[in-house]
């Protein structure tokens, strides 16, 4: 098992699945394989890679609650080498609710992809602090968060810390930060260079190096079904989750298989 990293913040738009999708890519392009899983009920990591929602055999949620084995066919390879998805569609936000139930149920995601085998998994969470994201915590080595340079960047962040603490405390005592990532950055504006500073004041050295620009080919290559590597590789938002993932793996310290 490689390097388990939860992709979160429980507030939306901040860049979340974009950093999920996009940072992913550029880990599998340096040689590593690449396991993106989507926790997210809106799917929007699955539609991103051009995984039809709708047409799915199986899920997520299948996968959670014991159904099916993570592995392929369920496991799908995306048009980027090295780069593989465990889907996601709206039927996983009956999970919240499902999983109440469920013995060890915080647990539910770490029981799922114990035996997969790649040098990342890259989780993607929900914007909410529920059971979905309890279970990703749970299963997870490590968090990257993704920050929205803008004015009430640091609203929230303080219980989503105390969320990552109380999981560090209960149920996994391996969990910590790996880093802080400035998305949607405009290095014109003061707000934005604001905001950097003030994490780095609360975070010091957690606050990656990398910062994440504002973007029109990083914002639309969704639609497209691609990644910005694919998308646009010469684009600003392309070198800079070139940049990012060399920055994740070395920090994480690269290739553990």
């Amino acid at each position: 098992m490689g390097h388990i990293i939860a992709v979160i913040n429980q507030k939306g738009g901040v860049g979340k699945t974009t950093t999920a999708i996009n940072l992913g890519a550029y880990l599998a392009k340096t040689g590593r394989s690449v396991l993106l899983v989507d926790m997210d009920p809106q799917g929007n990591a699955t539609s991103g890679l051009d995984i039809n929602k709708q047409s799915l055999d199986g899920t997520m949620y299948e996968v959670l609650f014991g159904e099916i084995i993570a592995q392929q066919p369920i496991i799908h390879e995306t048009s980027t080498m090295g780069l593989y998805i465990l889907p996601a569609n709206a039927h996983l936000a009956a999970a919240e609710i499902d999983l109440a139930g469920e013995q060890r149920r915080e647990y539910k995601l770490k029981e799922a992809i114990k035996n997969v085998n790649y040098d990342y998994v890259l989780i993607d969470c929900p914007p909410a602090l529920g059971l979905l994201t309890i279970n990703a915590l749970t299963a997870a080595q490590k968090v990257l968060i993704p920050v929205q340079a803008e004015y009430y960047a640091l609203e929230g962040l303080g219980q989503l810390l105390d969320v990552i603490q109380r999981v560090r405390s209960g149920l996994n005592a391996q969990l910590e930060i790996l880093g802080v990532l400035v998305t949607m950055y405009d290095s014109r504006t003061t707000l934005a260079e604001n905001v950097a500073e003030e994490l780095k004041k609360h975070f010091g050295d957690k606050v990656l190096t990398t910062v994440i620009p504002r973007n029109v080919r990083l914002a639309e290559a969704p639609s497209y079904g691609r990644s910005i590597l694919e998308h646009d590789k010469w684009s600003k938002g392309a070198r800079a989750y070139k940049q990012l993932a060399k920055e994740i793996d070395k920090r994480t310290g690269g290739n553990t298989k």
